[in-house]
């Protein structure tokens, strides 16, 4: 028997037996994907996000691919901080975190980029009223650990970007 799903639209197979392998090994070990970055190893950091979607019409969710095992990731379509880019063009989030300062070392940023660009796609859907973007911003990359700038530049590239979105 085999695990079933997709890797930056391309498609992945590995036996069952490979079940409690986590994804972060898969993807830097097997595919050579290193963008997700291995941090804390508990799910803590958020440096090693990635994007899942369960269906063809699902909403992308923000997964922790350091505890998350491939037996989890049957039929479903996972995206990294490599496949967020079209080409050579960036993805508008990483547009703003690069005008903006927004990092320094840099080794959290692929999670903060999956987490918004996870928020930005829900964002277009929402409907929210801006005097309620703070908030929402806060529950979609709260939780991430950045040691180095104090996340302000994180949430103001973000909330730009948001705002654009909201127009």
């Amino acid at each position: 028997m085999t695990i079933s799903f997709t890797v930056n639209g391309q498609p992945q197979e590995v036996e069952d037996s490979r079940g409690a392998d986590r994804l972060i090994e898969y993807l830097h070990e097997d595919l050579g994907l290193t963008g997700s970055k291995f941090c804390c190893g508990i799910g803590v950091c958020r440096a090693c996000t990635v994007s899942m979607t369960k269906g063809p019409n699902a909403t992308a969710e923000p997964i922790i691919s350091c505890s998350t095992a491939l037996s989890s990731l049957h039929h479903t379509s996972i995206t990294t901080i490599e496949g967020v880019s079209d080409g050579s063009a960036l993805h508008p989030v990483q547009t703003a975190f690069l005008e903006g300062f927004a990092f320094q070392c840099g080794y959290c940023t692929p999670g903060f980029v999956m987490a918004s660009v996870i928020f930005l796609d829900w964002l277009k859907d929402a409907q929210i009223p801006k005097d309620q973007l703070d908030e929402a911003i806060e529950d979609a990359i709260g939780a991430h650990i950045c040691r180095c700038t104090g996340y302000v530049k994180y949430y103001e590239a973000l909330k730009a970007t948001a705002l654009e979105v909201l127009e």
